[in-house]
């Protein structure tokens, strides 16, 4: 009987330990920016956050220099009503986001900070900071999140999404996550739920270590100049595999985007191949894309390629071999030549207005 009302207070010591931690969560989001402008990749790391705890602190991080980033920082303080503060560091040294300088930052906020919570989203800009942020803290990060469950329960693919792997996190603080943008869509943000703004602080550079800074340079970016939507947020997917057959080719796909509105996708097969560059590059070792209309053409349907575009909410695939595996997840499949369909489709769509 004793024993039995020992476990019982236990328990009910623990449950108040839990939502207590629960309710004091702080979390640091890593925001990627551009041209002044937060990436949508960054609110969906927010939206994340708000999955936490119901009373989660959200604080934002932003690194760079010069006005783009002064203004990417006024755009972050009003981006979403749950971010409380906007934390700015304006150094030469975060000109481009290379992973050292920035790993040494995330560290010194931290220790300054005390956060419960690191979140990054899982692109490049995540991938190449995170970890080893999370070395210098001497914590395992979580990665590929796609559900969370609480302060220290989540949910992530294994086996090239083929499973999902619940996890609870035990160890020290802070817990850092890299989360996957398209399972966090962002909500329409109503005039009346739109704050003043969070204020924005300046980063204390003065103690940042300089040691590890440098071993990596930045030389370039190269990036495609064109109108065409953000592959990673686009609403219509349009992809092309190696049965394209050459980049000559492929600019069928383009054409076929470019009428619908669409971003232009790539297997890795057709980007290993030369046709497109590999930023194109849709699946586990590509981009994360969960469009309302994803178009596969001459796409067999590899399993690291699935893993990559199968949340999409509408699949519509077109190839010759009837026992592809992509008409396993497709919703639409046409069992035909991609160069008679396609032609067709460019033919009869309307131009885009």
């Amino acid at each position: 009987m004793a024993s039995r009302l020992l476990l019982k207070n236990l328990s009910k010591r623990h449950l108040l330990c839990s939502a207590f931690a629960s309710r004091s969560a702080s979390t640091l989001v890593l925001a990627e920016h551009e041209g002044g402008s937060i990436k949508a990749q960054s609110l969906s790391a927010v939206v994340a956050a708000n999955s936490i705890s119901q009373d989660n602190s959200v604080s934002m991080l932003l690194a760079g220099s010069g006005s783009s980033l002064q203004q990417a920082a006024k755009r972050a303080a009003t981006c979403h009503p749950s971010v409380s503060q906007v934390l700015v560091a304006d150094s030469d040294k975060f000109e481009y986001p290379l992973a050292e300088p920035w790993a040494k930052l995330v560290q010194l906020v931290q220790q300054k900070g005390g956060y419960t919570h690191v979140i990054a989203t899982s692109g490049s800009f995540g991938k190449n900071i995170l970890p080893r942020a999370a070395a210098l803290l001497d914590v395992s990060p979580v990665t590929d999140v796609v559900e969370i469950n609480g302060a220290h329960q989540f949910v992530r693919p294994i086996y090239a999404g083929n499973a999902l792997c619940t996890v609870r996190y035990t160890g020290s603080s802070p817990c850092m996550l890299t989360v996957r943008s398209t399972s966090f869509p962002v909500p329409p943000i109503s005039a009346n739920a739109k704050s003043d703004g969070a204020p924005i602080s300046q980063v204390d550079l003065s103690t940042l270590d300089e040691d590890s800074i440098g071993k990596s340079r930045y030389i370039k970016l190269s990036s495609e100049d064109t109108e065409r939507p953000d592959l990673g947020s686009a609403r219509i997917v349009v992809t092309g595999g190696r049965a394209l057959k050459s980049a000559e080719n492929f600019k069928m796909i383009e054409k076929l985007a470019e009428k619908l509105g669409a971003a232009v996708g790539a297997t890795r097969a057709a980007v290993d191949a030369g046709f497109v560059p590999n930023e194109l590059q849709v699946g586990q070792t590509g981009k994360i894309v969960a469009p309302e209309l994803y178009m596969a053409f001459g796409v067999s349907g590899a399993i690291q390629h699935l893993a990559g575009m199968k949340d999409s909410k509408v699949i519509v695939a077109v190839n010759k071999d009837a026992d592809a595996p992509i008409f396993q997840v497709a919703d639409y499949g046409l069992v035909g030549d991609l160069f008679e369909v396609i032609p067709e489709l460019l033919e009869k769509l309307p131009e885009k207005k």
